[in-house]
């Protein structure tokens, strides 16, 4: 796949009204080309072997092989083709997509629900596809190149007094790829962590309770969907919410959660600066904040405002990032203090708030 040839896209959907929306609304980008379509996972597995396109479409549920047992099919012989679930916003289609990120699947985006015309619905499939069609298909690209080479070094960080103050809050922003690399977080550690966690991972309403659901399940902490005037709590992970704004303030001796429906930042509610932002102001220089895998920019400007306050800053590096948008735009800034590979993050966090509760002299 050559840096300017266009990406090869194969649709799969058992209904030909949305294969016919989707091809047309890829086709007008001319830097994408859908080379084929297929009625469910099976005919699906067939047209990868005889297309190999640059990335795949996947309906979640369909008749004779679904979309999750597809994508597990297809991550056996081809474990870096980028693969978009097409799913419903609804409990079902959350869950199915969960399972299929679950089983390697990329990223998702949600079929036009209440839509006025053939034009919107268009409108609304490339708003969301294109966009991470064209990052998926960067990273792959990318990646390619670097495993020949030696990985660059990070971005200096920009220098300021770092706090000596311990570890109050570990705040965390991710999109694209979210979910696992939050997985895999989480649960490095341990149930007595001695600070609340805060996350934002950029999902619509019904995503975020049922991944806050699996992600208690399969880690140490406690996890859970954040509500108004919920109490930070040392060893509880508080999720934002889909649809709205997490932010903290400061409430006598505790801290507690506030969800607002103020307009998007960075095109996104929940948004990982506004999070930051909030953690800044409430926690000064005792903030850690975590950037991982995600697309766009979202978490630059707050994280900035983190390390400003005295806080310090990690981010995911880019080999381990399904796309390396936003931890890329804060190293690049040169906000990051640490920039990490997926599976060293939890232990250097770890380290981190042992070591900075050693240098306050907190016993």
């Amino acid at each position: 796949m050559s840096e300017t040839a266009a990406i090869r896209v194969l649709v799969v959907d058992d209904s030909v009204v949305v294969r016919r929306l989707v091809t047309d609304a890829l086709r007008a980008d001319p830097q994408i080309d859908v080379v084929g379509a297929a009625q469910n996972g099976r005919v699906a597995l067939t047209k990868v072997a005889e297309l190999s396109p640059d990335l795949v479409i996947m309906d979640v549920e369909m008749p004779v092989m679904d979309g999750i047992e597809a994508v597990r099919e297809l991550r056996r012989t081809r474990p870096r083709l980028p693969i978009v679930m097409f799913s419903t916003l609804t409990e079902r289609g959350a869950s199915a997509t969960l399972d299929a990120l679950g089983a390697g699947a990329s990223d998702y985006v949600t079929k036009p629900a209440n839509v006025g015309s053939v034009t919107e619905g268009l409108r609304c499939i490339s708003d969301q596809l294109i966009p991470r069609i064209k990052a998926l298909c960067a990273t792959r690209r990318l990646v390619g190149t670097l495993e020949a080479a030696r990985p660059p070094r990070p971005p200096t960080p920009r220098g300021r007094a770092p706090s000596r103050a311990p570890v109050g809050v570990l705040a965390v922003g991710s999109s694209t790829g979210g979910p696992d690399a939050l997985a895999t977080v989480l649960a490095a550690l341990p149930a007595n962590l001695s600070v609340p966690v805060v996350v934002v991972q950029h999902m619509p309403p019904v995503f975020t309770r049922l991944l806050a659901e699996r992600l208690d399940a399969g880690c140490p902490l406690t996890v859970r969907e954040a509500e108004a005037g919920d109490v930070l709590v040392p060893g509880q992970v508080l999720l934002a919410r889909g649809g709205a704004h997490l932010e903290l303030s400061r409430k006598g001796a505790g801290v507690t959660a506030r969800l607002s429906d103020a307009p998007p930042v960075n095109f996104c509610r929940p948004s990982v600066d506004v999070l930051f932002r909030s953690v800044a102001e409430v926690y000064g220089g005792a903030a850690l904040g975590l950037v991982l895998t995600g697309m766009g920019r979202d978490g630059e400007q707050g994280a900035g405002a983190i390390r400003r306050a005295g806080g310090e800053i990690v981010v995911q590096d880019e080999a381990t990032s399904v796309v390396w948008g936003m931890p890329g735009a804060v190293a690049s800034a040169g906000q990051a203090d640490r920039v990490l590979p997926l599976q060293r993050i939890g232990p250097e966090l770890l380290t981190l708030v042992g070591r900075r509760v050693a240098a306050a002299g907190v016993t």
